[in-house]
């Protein structure tokens, strides 16, 4: 799918009056079948962009176009249409509890299914073999028949990426994809989808902390900050310069280190406390 974001504006609707715009001025053009890496420090406008782009905020200035197409200027059922050629997986995937993974899957599907194939659908799930083969790519086949509650946070994470697997969309928005995730499973699941969008000739999009995983796998990177446009690079361009000036006084960030692999370290240096016994 090909994007054109040309000087929007957007701010968010609960937003303090008075208070800066979450994006200003942006402007991008991306062509169908790329890969992106959105990054930059806390609070510059990466979920916000990728919110944007899925169509879930309205801009309040510029203009944005998806395959050519301004999604504001379209009626009511031309907009639905737009909006289920993109997939968007929020950095907390919205699983309800209680449901199967099967059934929570196969939502990626509904937006092809009539008001009774979907009700159905609830009872007997006609998607199990596409669902546990998007599953298996996050190796989690075996967790297919589970409820969500019955999963870890990481899990859900995954079970959240494999639902772009399920999806027909022609753009996935993927929101801080590894932030539950181990090194190891880290590296499968962006293993994953770069792999499936390549197949699939799909354009990604991707935020991430991680600036590592950003210039390994992606060939466009993204720089934001306050909200506005720090730098657009071909990754083999991407300098430790850029990437200071990108993230100075988040220098922390720039690590890009997970909470899970955060967690990991500590065990692995802690220092064992020996008590003597008498």
């Amino acid at each position: 799918m090909e994007i054109t974001l040309d000087s929007i504006e957007v701010r968010h609707p609960a937003a303090v009056a008075g208070s800066a715009s979450a994006l200003r001025g942006l402007g991008l053009q991306i062509n169908p079948g790329e890969h992106l890496a959105v990054i930059g420090p806390s609070g510059a406008g990466k979920t916000t962009l990728l919110q944007a782009l899925a169509l879930a905020i309205r801009p309040v200035g510029g203009r944005i176009a998806l395959s050519g197409e301004d999604p504001w200027r379209l009626k009511s059922a031309a907009l639905k249409q737009l909006r289920s050629r993109v997939f968007y997986a929020p950095q907390i995937p919205p699983l309800p509890p209680r449901q199967r993974v099967v059934t929570s899957l196969s939502s990626a599907k509904l937006a092809h299914l009539s008001l009774a194939q979907s009700a159905l659908n609830l009872l007997i799930p006609r998607f199990a073999q596409p669902a546990h083969e998007a599953l298996s790519a996050f190796d989690l086949g075996e967790k297919l028949w589970l409820r969500v509650d019955r999963l870890s946070g990481g899990e859900r994470q995954r079970v959240g990426l494999a639902k772009a697997f399920m999806s027909s969309a022609e753009l996935w928005l993927i929101d801080e994809p590894l932030s539950a995730l181990d090194p190891k499973r880290s590296r499968q699941a962006i293993d994953a989808l770069v792999s499936e969008a390549n197949r699939r000739g799909v354009t990604l999009i991707a935020t991430l902390h991680q600036v590592g995983v950003a210039r390994e796998m992606f060939p466009r990177v993204i720089g934001l900050r306050d909200g506005m446009l720090e730098f657009d690079l071909a990754r083999e361009r991407l300098t430790d310069e850029a990437l200071m000036k990108l993230y100075a006084q988040f220098e922390h960030e720039l690590e890009g280190r997970t909470p899970v692999e955060q967690a990991h370290e500590l065990v692995d240096t802690a220092t064992p406390t020996v008590i003597a016994c008498r």
